[in-house]
């Protein structure tokens, strides 16, 4: 609207030159002073009107450069100085004079240094993101079980169990995101996994009481995931940006129902031998899940506020069995794993324009698994909390390297692990 008044404003004054070149002696004098009145107070309007243009972008572009830092902020104060007065009238405007045409606005959300899986910024319409990624976790657990009756406190009659298990996972991953849209891309994950396991024990229901490294490790394809991510609105300026995910998981991995178990005939109940931890370690859950999630972003100069919460569902498996030695099968039934139930936020600060820092806590809380219809013997509900920590810098336009550390708050979590990822569109 304030465009085409000053449109209209630039006719009058062309207007007022074109009745300028027409003879005076074909009108009367008081035809010449109305219309000269007349264009005055036209010409006044459109000037009052183009300070407060002015004002108005001024105003928008301090506001939209506000927490930027750096090259930003400088290019936003200095699109707020004035702008050139309008030319006298009868003069040409200057082509230069952009009135009426306010920024526009980046209707993104603004970038992080990710820390959490998913990405908060999505992947422009026909665009292609390939993510190299490798992930590294440690963790140690300590375990003492009592087999036997106390006469006393001080006196056990039967066995103790004691098992400390430290293990080393190794993930690589190979992410691709496209854009199918400015507001929805897909995202297809294909992992790779090294698993080492080494645990102290002894075998249950023996009587040594010599302890023993068992040492076991597993690598192959792990389970194949694909998302699909959509932006459900616009966001600014003190507005939080909403993103909507649903993620499948498939079970591409070596299935843990397939790998033996050290176990002569059976791994509980009567007869009942060996260690009970598998040979080879497997490389996927053995059940196909889907998870739903919704993230949120808001920008609060100088940082930007994130979080997301999720439900993950596990599909049931029916007529499981699990495989022992010299290739027997011990029959399990039907499992379902517990839902997963998952939140996290964090904080993130632009250090500059290529460098930002991130911080975050994840937690997930997992239900019992069950079988059969009943709770799993020896499954509990388990909480895993993780502190999280990312920095990211960008290489190029097309190329960023992002590294986060998380440190396990609770004793199920695994005590550190560490992420390198490196996105470069195509």
């Amino acid at each position: 609207m304030l465009a085409k008044n000053f449109a209209a404003g630039i006719m009058l004054l062309a207007s007022q030159s074109a009745l300028a070149q027409v003879p005076t002696e074909q009108r009367s004098n008081a035809e010449l002073a109305a219309e000269l009145t007349e264009l005055k107070q036209a010409l006044a309007e459109q000037r009052a009107l183009l300070e407060d243009l002015r004002r108005q972008v001024a105003e928008e572009r301090l506001a939209s450069a506000r927490g930027t830092g750096g090259a930003g902020a400088a290019a936003g104060a200095a699109q707020s100085q004035p702008q050139p007065n309008v030319p006298p009238p009868g003069g040409a405007p200057q082509p230069a004079l952009a009135v009426g045409q306010p920024p526009k606005r980046d209707s993104k959300p603004p970038e992080v240094a990710p820390i959490f899986e998913n990405p908060g910024v999505l992947t422009a319409r026909g665009k292609l993101v390939l993510e190299p990624a490798f992930q590294f976790g440690y963790s140690s657990s300590n375990r003492v079980a009592l087999v036997g009756y106390t006469i006393i406190p001080a006196l056990l009659i039967g066995l103790i169990d004691v098992r400390e298990v430290k293990r080393n996972t190794s993930t690589a991953t190979l992410s691709g995101r496209y854009g199918v849209s400015n507001r929805t891309e897909l995202e297809l994950r294909l992992p790779y996994i090294y698993r080492s396991d080494s645990t102290v024990s002894r075998e249950v229901f023996t009587g040594t009481a010599v302890e023993k490294v068992f040492d076991v490790s597993g690598h192959a394809v792990g389970d194949v995931e694909l998302s699909l991510r959509h932006q459900l609105n616009d966001g600014g300026a003190d507005k939080p940006y909403y993103v909507a995910g649903l993620r499948f998981k498939t079970r591409t991995g070596r299935d843990p129902f397939d790998v033996v178990t050290d176990c002569v005939r059976r791994c509980i109940g009567e007869n009942a031998t060996g260690t009970g931890l598998p040979l080879e370690l497997p490389t996927g859950s053995g059940f196909y899940a889907l998870q739903p999630s919704l993230t949120w972003l808001y920008p609060s100069d100088p940082a930007v506020l994130f979080g997301s919460v999720s439900y993950l569902h596990n599909f049931q498996r029916k007529n499981l069995s699990r495989l022992v030695l010299d290739g027997e099968r011990e029959p399990l039934g039907t499992v379902k794993p517990g839902a997963v139930i998952g939140f996290n936020f964090g904080v993130g600060l632009a250090l500059n324009e290529k460098a930002s820092l991130s911080f975050g806590y994840d937690h997930s809380s997992i239900a019992r698994t069950r079988q059969n219809g009943v709770p799993a013997p020896g499954s509990v509900r388990t909480q895993l909390g993780t502190l999280l920590v990312g920095f990211s810098y960008r290489l190029n336009a097309k190329q960023t390297v992002n590294v986060s550390v998380g440190a396990g708050l609770t004793r199920d979590t695994p005590d550190v692990s560490v992420m390198l990822r490196v996105p470069t569109s195509m």
